[in-house]
């Protein structure tokens, strides 16, 4: 049991900058503990979606008809807690898949720290989208912005279970070497235990020291299908994304399962906040 909870700390650890003093480092068996932690990457994303919910909310008590700046601040949050670790992912994989050039040289693009245009391009249009689609999201703000996250974070694991490695000795062939399918089973089953606890569990009201509380209201069974259809959408997306450049790469890296989790992200922005699925 303890070695779970050693996953867990261990994927707060690498996902976020949230501190983890308890845990060695460097750690001689880091690759194993953090294949161990791919288990609880969706757990991490809820922890990033119940902070964006907070910080939405105590927007929204300042500002309560600003939806842009409440969406930018989210969206901010998020960037913030994770260091921008999936976004400079996402930057070197398309200054890389839009270079056109030779495998060989694409992989040596991607380890080049500078931001190309392409790149550029592509940050700028995910940060734009998510927050659009969050500021457009209405009523359902809260319930994308709690689930995106666990999305974007459980896609990476389609990539790192479904695609090979594109290089010896990164951090793609660590995970391969020491994770096992098992781990993606539980980690969709964790997926799923949130929105079905919204369906079926009760009103829950937080006080975080600012009136109004946070209310978390049970879902209803269209909400609970919205979400089924966003995973379908993500999985899609990342599935045909994670094709693509593994044609092209030979393989997914690191910084492909970055951009897979930025995308994905975007992807559940869209499907859980669209005001036609309401």
């Amino acid at each position: 049991m303890a070695h779970w909870f050693r996953g867990f700390f261990e994927a707060l650890r690498f996902l976020t900058i949230v501190p983890v003093p308890w845990l060695p480092t460097p750690d001689p068996e880091f690759d194993r503990n953090l294949a161990r932690a791919l288990t609880w990457t969706p757990v991490v994303g809820l922890l990033l979606g119940v902070i964006g919910l907070l910080v939405g909310h105590f927007a929204t008590v300042f500002w309560p008809h600003a939806y842009f700046l409440r969406a930018a601040l989210i969206v901010f949050v998020w960037a913030l807690l994770t260091g921008g670790l999936h976004l400079d992912g996402l930057a070197d994989t398309f200054d890389a898949v839009m270079s056109h050039r030779s495998r060989e040289r694409m992989l040596e693009i991607m380890k080049d720290s500078r931001i190309g245009a392409m790149g550029a391009l592509a940050l700028i249009a995910v940060l734009a989208l998510k927050v659009f689609f969050l500021a457009a999201a209405g009523t359902h703000w809260w319930l994308a912005t709690l689930l995106a996250p666990m999305l974007g974070r459980w896609a990476n694991l389609i990539g790192i279970f479904c695609f090979p490695v594109a290089r010896e000795g990164g951090l793609g062939r660590g995970f391969q070497q020491h994770a096992d399918r098992q781990q993606m089973l539980v980690a969709t089953l964790l997926l799923f235990w949130l929105p079905l606890l919204l369906l079926v569990g009760p009103r829950l009201a937080f006080h975080p020291g600012i009136s109004p509380p946070v209310v978390i209201d049970p879902i209803g069974i269209l909400d609970f299908a919205r979400f089924v259809l966003a995973t379908g959408l993500v999985a899609a997306v990342s599935g045909w994304l994670a094709w693509r450049w593994s044609r092209l790469l030979g393989g997914l890296t690191g910084d492909t399962y970055g951009a897979l989790t930025e995308v994905a992200e975007c992807t559940a922005l869209a499907a859980l906040g669209a005001t036609a699925l309401a």
